[in-house]
């Protein structure tokens, strides 16, 4: 069994997660696997919780892409894997798994996954979700409240701090790699539709 390879990229905010999402409905989940980078990143419980608070958790040093690549090829050969489970309040892993089945078609998913060449490389199809800044922060905010237990405030200051500078020296860029930049005013149903037929061609 080998595996078709799909990456999704763009800022925190942009959209990437409901369109992988929508897009392995639209396959069948029985089909596809949905792997988010975001539960790659590395277990910081070495540092004490004041340390972990500093790091730059938009900066690619943050996310373990050796891991993560590790299970990209796994997956794409037939094998599954068990992905890890982050904790994002306390900033590191947990001690529970995922079992990640191998599928048809594996969709990765991740704000920095472009932005890694060597990642990059092993997509057959690689899309990346673009939005404006207003739009991904008032969207990142009601995640991070509603999902995560920050503050409104705190989730402000760290994307004027970190998010958006990140964003513009690493996310950004990435764009110019992507075989499609998907713009947040296009009709998303049309977007998976168009998706999962190019797929289906690339699996012929």
């Amino acid at each position: 069994m080998t595996s078709l390879l799909v990456g999704i990229s763009g800022g925190s905010g942009s959209g990437k997660s409901r369109l992988a999402n929508d897009l392995a409905n639209e396959l069948g989940r029985d089909r596809c696997t949905v792997i988010p980078f975001d539960s790659y990143y590395k277990d910081l419980r070495h540092l004490s919780l004041s340390e972990r608070d500093q790091v730059n958790f938009d900066h690619p040093d943050s996310l373990d892409a050796e891991l993560f690549g590790h299970h990209l090829d796994a997956l794409a050969e037939g094998m599954d894997v068990c992905m890890p489970v982050y904790d994002f309040a306390r900033h590191q892993r947990s001690d529970d798994l995922v079992f990640t089945p191998a599928a048809d078609v594996v969709i990765a998913e991740g704000i920095l996954l472009l932005a890694f060449p060597e990642l990059a490389s092993r997509f057959d199809l690689k899309i990346f979700r673009s939005a404006p800044g207003d739009l991904r922060f008032s969207r990142r905010v009601e995640r991070d409240v509603e999902e995560r237990g920050r503050t409104a405030e705190s989730v402000r200051e760290q994307f004027e701090r970190s998010v958006a500078p990140m964003h513009e020296e690493f996310v950004e860029p990435s764009a110019a790699i992507a075989d499609r930049v998907i713009e947040h005013t296009e009709d998303l149903d049309e977007v998976v539709s168009q998706l999962a037929h190019q797929l289906q061609l690339l699996a012929v």
